[in-house]
């Protein structure tokens, strides 16, 4: 069997219940990495939502070779859907456009980094707002175009690569109010690319 993405969709929907089968295992680590750096309980749950509804919705995708960001919008939703859930139970949630992972998931540990430059990344990133975190993150752990990214969070094209650019903005911000070495923040700037793969290898559930 082909197992190229486009091949394995086109199967799919024909009713190739294997194809889904092996899309799911080709990207249910990168689920699960999304929402453990997240939330601090219940990821396995979401982690089953997405796919769930990526079954449910799969008549929706406008081509066999945009299946990734489809699926990784339907992780963005579903996660928004997670923190709307908490809110109307009663926690003090917000989910406004500046949220910020500290605001939404507190208990959410900084995983624990061999070197303090990868330390201060994670650390930077829960204090952006957590679109523009996403944004981040689909780039460099996901490496995803803009064109991507733009299916995933629903905007334009040229909006997306201007919040992208924004994001990358008040990451730098947040790594200078962090008051680390000049010496250490320039590091961590300069190989931003470096840092976020070994950090997307250390949250990988399959490594």
């Amino acid at each position: 069997m082909t197992t190229d993405d486009g091949a394995l969709l086109s199967a799919w929907r024909a009713g190739d219940r294997g194809a889904g089968k092996l899309l799911f295992e080709r990207y249910y680590d990168s689920v699960v990495r999304f929402f453990r750096s997240k939330i601090d309980h219940g990821s396995d749950d979401l982690v089953q939502e997405v796919f769930a509804a990526c079954v449910a919705g799969s008549d929706r995708l406008r081509s066999a070779a945009s299946f990734r960001p489809y699926l990784f919008a339907i992780a963005h939703n579903v996660l928004r859907d997670h923190f709307r859930r908490r809110q109307r139970v009663g926690e003090t949630v917000d989910i406004g456009e500046e949220s910020t992972l500290q605001d939404l998931s507190p208990g959410v540990s900084t995983l624990h980094a061999e070197a303090e430059e990868q330390r201060l990344l994670l650390e930077a990133l829960r204090r952006i707002p957590l679109n523009y975190q996403l944004i981040l993150e689909l780039r460099y752990w996901e490496s995803m175009t803009t064109a991507e990214i733009a299916e995933v969070v629903g905007a334009p094209h040229p909006t997306a690569r201007s919040r992208l650019r924004r994001a990358h903005e008040l990451l730098e911000e947040a790594l200078q109010r962090l008051g680390e070495a000049p010496a250490r923040l320039a590091s961590t700037q300069a190989n931003l690319e470096r840092w976020a793969q070994q950090l997307r290898e250390r949250r990988d559930p399959s490594v």
